[in-house]
């Protein structure tokens, strides 16, 4: 496959991710604001100090009301991670390798553009409830999951999606777990009260693992929770499961049917997965949560860039003239 075709697939799969994410985050956010006792203020400061854009936020707005974090996070075209940009970028991506992609994949993907575009006019961020909204655009993105998985064949294209959708979602979970740590700075005086027990709920929910957790762990407990979302084998939105599924997606794309690494991508996929393998919750809460999950996210940065300069970049070999 060229390096190019390659490349926009992965990104495909990350923008969608991404744009699914957020749609989670600001979904589940608004829901917690409305269980919150009447004292007590709406925290949306946290959300975008966990997506990483705080200081593109803070060069536009002073305040963190309702509706300026909404905007920002779903449509400010200033926000190169907000939905309307995530999906405008994968739809580009998906336009550039339309031949690879079935004719429904193209065709929800964009009807998915003309959603956001439709969200953006009407101005959904200052309705009263724009849940309904944020439900579709998750349920439209899981369709074109759905469709891919149904209609795409499993050649090194399909790898590099689901590469690219793995790493997002490991980094996304991460940050989403980070969104709870935000919250709690500035009162630790509220760890163990029903309001905590409130905010562990809601991260649950937000990524839709709230019953499956109930079942594997019964009642909620910070630790369990912690342990879930990053160290479980079995639960698709784990970093844990998402790193050793895109470990797996690597080798397939690099044909590595055996143990060990055929590039420095690999290489470094494997020892953040066997990291967390042979971890427990007890190392994370030691080393600090929020200081943990920065460092996961950096990995996963760094894992990115090699993806990008084993697979995408044009390697070129210059030799001296004799």
């Amino acid at each position: 496959m060229l390096s190019r075709v390659a490349s926009h697939i992965y990104w495909l799969g990350r923008y969608l991710e991404r744009a699914e994410n957020y749609a989670r985050f600001i979904d589940v956010n608004f829901n917690l604001m409305q269980d919150l006792p009447m004292d007590l203020k709406e925290q949306w400061q946290p959300l975008v100090a966990a997506t990483g854009d705080l200081d593109v936020y803070l060069s536009k707005h002073k305040d963190f009301e309702r509706h300026q974090v909404m905007y920002f996070l779903a449509f400010d075209p200033d926000n190169p991670n907000s939905m309307l940009s995530a999906v405008t970028k994968a739809r580009e991506n998906a336009r550039i390798i339309r031949e690879n992609l079935s004719k429904e994949t193209w065709e929800k993907a964009n009807e998915l553009y003309y959603m956001l575009t439709e969200g953006y006019e009407k101005k959904v961020w200052k309705k009263e409830d724009p849940r309904k909204f944020f439900e579709s655009v998750k349920n439209q993105i899981l369709l074109i999951y759905g469709l891919a998985d149904a209609t795409v064949a499993r050649t090194e294209g399909w790898y590099f999606r689901q590469l690219g959708q793995m790493l997002e979602r490991a980094d996304k979970t991460s940050r989403i777990l980070d969104v709870k740590y935000h919250i709690l700075l500035p009162s630790p005086n509220e760890v163990g009260t029903p309001l905590d027990f409130l905010h562990w709920t809601a991260l649950l929910k937000s990524v839709t693992g709230f019953n499956t957790y109930r079942r594997l762990y019964g009642n909620i407990d910070p630790s369990g929770v912690v342990e879930f979302l990053v160290l479980n084998k079995y639960f698709p939105r784990s970093i844990y499961y998402c790193l050793k599924e895109a470990e797996r997606f690597l080798h397939c794309i690099s044909d590595n049917s055996g143990d060990g690494f055929k590039n420095s991508a690999e290489k470094a996929i494997g020892e953040m997965k066997s990291r967390l393998e042979y971890s427990e919750v007890d190392d994370i809460i030691s080393v600090g949560l929020h200081e943990y999950l920065d460092g996961l996210q950096l990995k996963i940065n760094h894992i990115s860039d090699l993806i990008s300069e084993n697979f995408f970049q044009l390697k070129v070999n210059y030799t001296e003239n004799p």
